[in-house]
């Protein structure tokens, strides 16, 4: 065989591996690109109240119109509720059950959301949780982590004219709004105080209390005294309107809020509207998820 044949034969040979080489990298391009699927979770810290899974469905609704191409699954970062949820038949995954059931489901990419108010505890459990679930073997190569309600200066002035907008009507001089937040003791609880410094720059008859953290009832009680405030306005600083909201702040208790303000000396009416049921709030939160699905 001459040497220009079997350089002829050569470049045929080399041509075809190349070619073979050219459709079999297109096929796996194509076939990773069509096994990619994507999927938002939404993470609260959950409610054993009925009538507040209708702001879930709010909340569902709208991030599904946000975000059509994406499925939308739930998850819930208190055992307790979840617990309960369980025992009454009720569907209730934690994060890594449900991040370990979109692996199982061919889940490449994870969009977690954060529907807590502040950067706390739950909210570093849930970062450590997708942490832990990135990059896993045939399961969830990407996930991200929203961040919750407030976490910027842009996030509380936001927050705080929501809030003055969507307070009681019948507002005066005498009338003040007073909102029960859930409060911490991480560190990130200074997000409350610096909530009260935005709603005051707006309203300085909106204030802001917490059940387990700071500012506390008996220092707002001391404040609504000394602007001489004759009747109060009670409203939950939380996502749902759940146990907290009926039973610790509106509740007939002695040691519910409205008791304590009424045994003040104020008269106290009660509005059960949750931050999830304002519009205007939920897009906060989806537009943190929305800056984790574009970066």
């Amino acid at each position: 065989m001459t040497r220009r044949k079997l350089i002829l034969i050569f470049s045929l040979l080399l041509a075809v591996s190349l070619m073979l080489g050219h459709f079999t990298s297109r096929a796996e391009q194509h076939e990773t690109k069509k096994s990619e699927k994507k999927a938002i979770l939404l993470v609260a810290f959950g409610t054993t109240v009925p009538e507040a899974k209708a702001t879930y469905n709010r909340i569902s609704e709208q991030t599904t119109k946000t975000f059509p191409s994406y499925e939308i699954r739930w998850a819930y970062t208190s055992k307790k509720v979840r617990t309960i949820l369980k025992k009454r038949g009720e569907a209730a995954q934690s994060p890594a059950e449900a991040l370990a059931q979109l692996g199982e489901d061919g889940i490449t990419t994870a969009y977690i959301q954060s529907l807590h108010i502040i950067p706390g505890d739950e909210y570093d459990d849930l970062k450590v949780t997708a942490a832990a679930f990135s990059g896993i073997p045939k399961g969830t190569k990407i996930v991200k982590v929203g961040d919750p309600l407030l976490v910027s200066d842009a996030d509380m002035r936001a927050v705080a004219q929501s809030i003055n907008s969507h307070k009681p009507q019948d507002m005066d001089t005498t009338t003040a709004l007073v909102l029960m937040g859930h409060g911490s003791k991480h560190p990130s609880n200074i997000y409350y105080p610096a909530m009260q410094y935005y709603l005051s720059a707006l309203n300085s008859n909106i204030f802001i209390g917490t059940v387990e953290g700071t500012p506390t009832l008996d220092e707002v009680v001391a404040q609504l005294k000394q602007r001489h405030i004759k009747r109060v306005w009670l409203m939950p600083f939380m996502l749902v309107s759940g146990d907290h909201a009926i039973n610790d702040m509106s509740g007939d208790e002695d040691t519910s809020w409205k008791s304590i303000l009424t045994k003040n000396g104020f008269e106290v009416s009660i509005n059960l509207t949750s931050l999830g049921e304002f519009e205007d709030i939920r897009n906060i939160w989806l537009k943190h998820l929305s800056e984790i699905i574009n970066k």
